[in-house]
């Protein structure tokens, strides 16, 4: 999935706001009411639920929607799906206008703002059953003490490496329990050099943060401290801005004008997935496209570097959340439409991983013998980070305005490896960008 944020999700003008909804865009979804609709007689009700994806997921929500209104008969659920990259824009027209719908899908990045904005309820004082979803996987979605959105599903950031590039190289595969970050780098600069060029090492990590979350947790640090201020260090951004210089001149990686064209390709059209690069950093929920592009078995690696330092920097992330609209006039049905999703072994089987690995850890355990090869590699890895306790404690929730650190990170790394500017200059002006985002 693409991360791409922009100042726009975040903030649309009052023009834009009276033109989308002059166009029917803030109505797309039907109005609450009380009476008939769908012919439940007097006490049926019309609840909105919104979220992105692609059209499987279209359709596999209608599934679930239609499973919900089975055993629900009181219940109708509009659907109101959108693209990831329009989603916030929308989704902040709808607020706007008081017509946001009822339950609504949150990504981390925007989760504080929304309830910043008191636009978001607080489950915990809901009916939601919570019970079967481990606590450190409810703190992701806690804020100030408020459960402000609940998981749908988990997924860990890790590196993807394809063992047949390995193998065609003559590389040994390393050992992810042991390895650090140097012989990541010289282990990439190997595969590059046995393969002739034919194979890079690595795709470039610096366009995306996740992979500097990682980073900062193994040096102790936080990329946001729980209060909502940077918690990385200038010193630690300068050196991971640093790795990618030195792997680009050691030839580990890409040049710049390959990266960059890389990274706008996506997933299908990352290295791994094109059989030109033996690693590159992805969500582990998305081996499965990866592995369908490569058309062979891929594999996933723990971070490098965990045990150079005094403590691991793996994290567990929500995939997405289900929040509940602090001003929905049907709360109760719409906490029902959030518990039937987390809790529901049929929408479980509808979902499978799509949503992220269930959180409801019953559901997880039944949906496990129905996945496919590479789903049930993510689920067996990120089983193992938590048995082995790897991932020790979850990030706090970014701050309000950290759904531009995306876009941020992405420029500055082009000046960086395009050498327009020094890691150490990079890192102030990441500092600098990411402060005046999240209004510090």
């Amino acid at each position: 999935m693409s991360i791409s944020t922009s100042r726009r999700a975040r903030s649309v003008g009052l023009l834009t706001v009276l033109a989308l909804a002059a166009t029917g865009l803030a109505g797309c979804a039907a109005t609450h009411d009380n009476g008939s609709s769908g012919g439940g007689g007097g006490d049926k009700v019309t609840i909105k639920f919104a979220w992105w994806g692609s059209d499987s997921r279209v359709e596999s929500t209608q599934k679930i929607i239609d499973a919900f209104e089975a055993s629900h008969s009181n219940i109708h659920v509009e659907p109101v799906s959108m693209t990831w990259d329009d989603y916030f824009e929308k989704l902040n027209v709808m607020a706007a206008g008081d017509d946001m719908p009822d339950v609504v899908t949150q990504d981390d990045r925007y989760l504080t703002e929304y309830a910043s904005r008191g636009l978001l309820a607080d489950l915990a004082s809901t009916d939601v059953d919570t019970s079967k979803i481990d606590q450190s996987v409810l703190d992701v979605g806690t804020i100030d003490g408020k459960l402000y959105g609940i998981a749908s599903g988990i997924n860990v950031h890790a590196v993807v490496a394809d063992p047949e590039a390995f193998k065609a190289a003559d590389v040994a595969m390393p050992d992810d329990t042991t390895w650090t970050w140097d012989d990541y780098s010289r282990i990439a600069a190997e595969v590059t050099k046995k393969s002739g060029g034919k194979v890079y090492g690595v795709q470039n990590y610096s366009f995306i943060e996740p992979v500097l979350e990682v980073y900062a947790r193994q040096h102790g640090e936080e990329m946001f401290t729980p209060d909502g201020k940077i918690g990385v260090s200038q010193d630690t951004v300068a050196s991971w801005f640093q790795r990618s210089v030195d792997q680009i001149k050691s030839k580990a990686e890409p040049s710049a004008s390959k990266a960059t064209e890389v990274q706008g390709a996506g997933v299908d059209g990352s290295l791994p997935a094109t059989g030109k690069g033996a690693m590159a950093w992805f969500w582990s929920n998305q081996l499965s496209a990866l592995e369908k592009d490569s058309g062979h078995s891929l594999t996933l690696l723990r971070a490098p570097g965990d045990h150079d330092f005094s403590r691991t920097g793996e994290y567990i992330r929500a995939a997405m959340y289900y929040s509940v609209s602090a001003k929905s006039k049907h709360p109760k049905e719409a906490a029902e439409l959030v518990d039937f999703m987390l809790n529901s072994q049929e929408a479980g089987d509808i979902n499978l991983t799509d949503r992220g690995l269930p959180s409801n850890l019953d559901v997880r355990t039944a949906i496990l013998p129905k996945l496919g090869d590479a789903d049930k590699t993510s689920a067996k890895f990120i089983e193992d980070l938590t048995n082995d306790k790897v991932v020790v404690d979850s990030k706090p929730v970014p701050p309000k305005g950290s759904g531009e650190v995306s876009d941020i990170t992405g420029r500055i790394n082009s000046d960086v490896i395009f050498g327009k500017k020094s890691p150490q200059d990079a890192a102030k002006a990441w500092i600098d960008q990411v402060n005046k985002a999240i209004g510090q």
